[in-house]
């Protein structure tokens, strides 16, 4: 089993869904597939993004899957709760699908790969999947395109802990930048790559709290304990760094973060 970084606790549940209220009009304006179409969200986790793009697409009916049963089932009471009924779970293993050749029309995966040993093997499989002249959607984050005001050697050490934590259990932190080319390598077509940057100011309070301190901040925080333990950084210094974060959160304060979604074809065969 490939290991979440950040784990399955509820507090991660609750960022997880923060960040998914946090950055829906940037990641999913667009996420909109025709109707009636049949839907493969692989690596839905606790159904964050799932609240979003399968309301977005009433008549389309989503198969979305997770290696983790908690996970799954955190998902379905969540679309209960939500009177989603165009979705149906499963628990399932992106490395190794539980369908038969070209049986869903599209595909849809966001942060998973970046938690992948071998993302272009998991990109294989999802085309396998997926049938002629479908398409991939994919999104991924790239911790290397913070950038913040006040800057903050420390704070940058601390979101470096969490690049390192997530290298070590096989991923990588930084794979936004690098969706063009692994989708080239599974062999899709027709890749298109766009970046959605989230700019963060005193303007717009409600990024503030939902992306900067909620999102961003909370996911550094809920990784300390391990960095620490793991002495990629002191108790001191990483709580320096927190604090640092919450300072850009502050009264002139700025943030800024570039997610990558790459939408791509299977090409027909001849």
């Amino acid at each position: 089993m490939h290991k979440y970084v950040h784990g399955y606790s509820q507090t991660e549940a609750g960022r997880l869904y923060d960040q998914a209220n946090a950055v829906e009009k940037f990641l999913h304006h667009d996420s909109v597939w025709p109707e009636g179409s049949r839907i493969l969200e692989a690596g839905c986790g606790v159904g964050a993004q799932t609240r979003v793009i399968a309301p977005k697409n009433p008549t389309s009916a989503f198969t979305s899957v997770d290696i983790s049963p908690e996970s799954v089932s955190k998902a379905e009471q969540l679309m209960r709760s939500l009177n989603v009924d165009n979705v149906n779970f499963m628990q399932g293993d992106i490395f190794d699908l539980p369908f038969e050749n070209e049986c869903f029309d599209h595909v849809f995966v966001c942060f998973v790969l970046e938690h992948l040993h071998d993302p272009v093997r998991a990109l294989k499989e999802l085309k396998r999947v997926l049938k002629p002249q479908g398409t991939i959607m994919a999104i991924e984050g790239d911790h290397g395109s913070t950038y913040f005001h006040p800057d903050s050697d420390a704070a940058r050490k601390a979101i470096n802990c969490q690049t390192l934590l997530q290298k070590n259990s096989g991923g990588d932190a930084n794979i936004g930048r690098k969706l063009y080319p692994l989708l080239d390598d599974a062999g899709f077509d027709q890749i298109r790559v766009s970046p959605r940057q989230i700019y963060v100011d005193d303007s717009i309070p409600e990024l503030v709290e939902g992306f900067t301190k909620n999102t961003f901040t909370a996911m550094i925080e809920g990784i300390a304990e391990d960095a620490v333990s793991n002495q990629l950084i002191t108790y001191d210094e990483m709580q320096k760094g927190i604090d640092d974060l919450l300072k850009t959160a502050q009264g002139g304060g700025t943030f800024c973060y570039t997610f990558f979604k790459g939408i791509a074809s299977k090409q027909a065969q001849t």
